[in-house]
């Protein structure tokens, strides 16, 4: 089916809608006054409906221009994000970036960002994948990410302040350890503790990776005699509220479930302890613009933040 209208012709409709005078929108899309006449004219005459009415300097769309319009706006709005999209593919935009995001991270400090990225990069999609003590090193040294928010820095890769996390000692509040007043390291012995496993940056791991990758990282244990070993907080969460033993959480996922199940443990003289987390682009020069501005608006939230 042959179209009868042009794209161009709903544009200048749509500019006399929101300018208010044809004498405004000629100025807006730098055509002459005369030139947008003949393009409502030739419209009104190609569908068979009157779309504007002039009263003395103002012009107002008919109840029937005002209809249609509301139509061609989708379709306008469509044909500019063509434009954008070619224009991003033609700049060498990558079409999916790898975001790694270390557990500690409070997520709630990067969902924001993300939404200002889409909206600026239509064209790009984003692999969010949280990583785990070695899993956070290797994401960066094998360059499998193109941002990466990491606990510490790693040599040869520069890094920014991205925030600070804070870990909190908590135990159930019906567990008998949360009856004392104060605890020790030594109460916590016997207690099962339960830590978060230290996992690679793929999940489809080989055998022979998982036999050469290096050994994995211990952080956090107290020297509990028995542990549970879980995939992430927010299983242990869970372990703990159920009072299977104590954990290290983070403190906005402690905030985020607030509620009388959970208590947190009064160690003598290790209370809590903050663990930054950095910014940085493990490609280096390599990095690509739509990596290059996710990063760039990362860092400008955290320096809001910070």
């Amino acid at each position: 089916m042959r179209l009868k209208s042009t794209l161009e012709q709903w544009i200048t409709l749509q500019a006399i809608d929101r300018c208010g005078s044809i004498q405004a929108a000629a100025e807006k899309l730098n055509k002459s006054h005369t030139t947008l006449i003949y393009t409502i004219k030739k419209l009104e005459d190609q569908l068979a409906l009157k779309l504007i009415q002039v009263k003395g300097k103002k012009t107002r769309l008919t109840l029937e221009g005002k209809t249609i319009l509301r139509r061609a706006d989708a379709m306008i709005e469509q044909a500019q994000q063509l434009e954008v999209i070619s224009q991003q593919l033609q700049a060498g935009t990558e079409t999916e970036i790898t975001l790694s995001l270390d557990h500690l991270c409070d997520p709630n400090w990067v969902y924001p960002v993300l939404a200002r990225f889409y909206q600026d990069n239509p064209t790009t999609s984003i692999q969010l994948v949280e990583t785990t003590l070695s899993g956070t090193q290797e994401a960066v040294l094998s360059q499998k990410a193109d941002v990466a928010i990491i606990n510490i820095p790693i040599t040869d890769y520069p890094a920014d302040i991205f925030g600070n996390t804070k870990m909190l000692a908590v135990i159930a509040s019906h567990h008998p350890l949360a009856q004392k007043e104060k605890h020790s390291l030594s109460d916590l012995k016997t207690i099962t503790q339960i830590v978060i496993r230290d996992a690679p940056f793929e999940a489809n791991i080989t055998a022979f990776e998982q036999e050469n990758k290096q050994e994995n990282i211990n952080v956090g244990w107290l020297k509990a005699e028995q542990r549970l070993t879980l995939d992430n907080f927010e299983q242990a969460l869970a372990a703990v509220k159920a009072g299977i033993g104590f954990c290290r959480l983070p403190e906005h996922l402690i905030q985020a479930n607030q509620d009388d199940k959970l208590m947190r443990l009064r160690l003598d003289n290790s209370m809590s302890y903050q663990i930054p987390t950095h910014l940085t682009l493990p490609k280096g020069e390599d990095t690509g613009p739509a990596a290059r501005q996710l990063y760039e608006l990362l860092l400008a939230s955290a320096s809001e933040r910070l």
